[in-house]
Formats: C-alpha cells, structure tokens, sequence
C-alpha cells in the first residue's frame, strides 16, 4: 500500500511562479548592449527553467566553454537580479492551489536550483497565501537537481519521510531528483516545457496540465489510501 501523501514540494521557476518575463528583459538588455539579435520570448520560455547557462546559451550560441560566457552570464545575472520581481507572479491556478493545501493542512516547501540571493528575494514578493515550510535553493547544498540532495534536505527540515512527499517540477533533472529521493513524481505540463523534451519522456509519476489538477490527484490517492484500509 503507498504512503499517504503528507507534503508537496514544488519547483520555482516555471511550477510555482512564472518568472520568464524578467528573464527575457535581462537577456534582451544584455543583447541590445552586445548588439545581438534578440530571442523571443516564445523561444525563452522553452528553456528558461535550465537558468542562466541556458539563457546565455540559447541567446548568444555560446557555451560554457567559451571565452566570453562567463563575462556574459556574470552580466545577465546582474541584470536580471535588477528585474527580479518587476513581473514575476504566481502561475496561473497555483494561488488556489496554495489556499486549498492550507486548508487541508498539507505541508509545501520550494526547491530550486536558483541560488539563494535570488531565490530569497524573489519568494518574498510573490502573494503566496501560505507561507512554505522549507525554501532550499540551489546553494544549500552541494549538489543541486538533478542530484536528490536538495529534496533529501527539504524532507529533513520538514520532518517528513521521502515516500509521503510529492515534487513536483516542469523539468526533466526535477522528476530525475524526484525519482533519486523516493519521492512520487509530478510533471508540471504546464511549466517551461522544450518541444524537443516533452513530459511524457520524463518518466513521472503523475502530469499535470493545470495547477489546480494536483488537487485532485491528491484527492484520488487519498480515496485509494481509505479503500486500501477499508479492504486489506
């Protein structure tokens, strides 16, 4: 019999809040002073849950080996902390979705590969209804996602063992990390996904096309759980 389910830990960027805008601003800045052609913003959110190594790859065709990425990373950075919070807002249905967790008591945290000095500021702002019990960033421990130490962690701080936690994440690494840690799986179809690698291939537990899905998917483990105590 599986494990009631006890906490959902989500994934920032393209999960819980939709931070893309302010990504593509920075990058744009950054294109304009190099005088580069600038990405759209359709092209961006395919790839903007991989960070800033994905910014700065997919809008100067770089990669981390070359001689400017460092130089060009190190500048979208300072530029996006600048636009951090000037559109970033919660994904669509995830404020509901948050409200009715309290309401049922279910304990949610964050983890994110996004480092701390932008994770911290960036959570503060956003009108969450309830207040996540653990925010781990990508600089909280060692190794972040794909590796399971970041939910490991979450999972420590919340008190809670692996098995009764849910990630969810619009990624593949998240459902990887997921996996890693013996936590069940959530694939948030309606996150930052690439064309070329869509949910399906990720080998999640679940997929959600909407925020507000999850709670019925909460619903239908809880209804197994009874029936598997009401018939052993």
């Amino acid at each position: 019999m599986p494990d009631p389910i006890t906490a959902i830990l989500f994934d920032l960027d393209g999960t819980l809040a939709d931070t893309a805008i302010d990504l593509y601003v920075a990058l744009n800045r950054l294109q304009q002073e190099e005088k580069q052609a600038l990405t759209p913003l359709s092209t961006l959110r395919q790839v903007a849950s991989n960070g800033s190594i994905a910014m700065i790859r997919t809008g100067f065709g770089v990669e981390r080996d070359h001689p400017r990425f460092h130089d060009l990373q190190q500048r979208f950075l300072q530029y996006y902390r600048q636009a951090l919070t000037d559109n970033a807002v919660l994904m669509p249905g995830m404020e509901a979705l948050l409200q009715a967790l309290a309401e049922r008591q279910t304990d949610w945290g964050i983890v994110t590969n996004k480092p701390g000095w932008l994770t911290d500021p960036l959570v503060e702002t956003l009108p969450l209804p309830s207040a996540p019990k653990c925010v781990i960033s990508g600089d909280t421990v060692d190794r972040g996602k794909p590796h399971p130490d970041s939910l490991l962690h979450a999972c420590r701080l919340l008190q809670k063992p692996p098995q009764e936690c849910l990630y969810v994440g619009d990624a593949e690494r998240d459902i990887q990390a997921g996996r890693s840690a013996g936590m069940r799986t959530v694939a948030a179809g309606f996150g930052y996904i690439s064309v070329d690698n869509p949910p399906r291939n990720w080998q999640a537990d679940y997929t959600i096309d909407h925020p507000e899905q999850l709670l019925n998917l909460l619903t239908d483990l809880l209804e197994t759980e009874l029936n598997a105590h009401e018939h052993p």
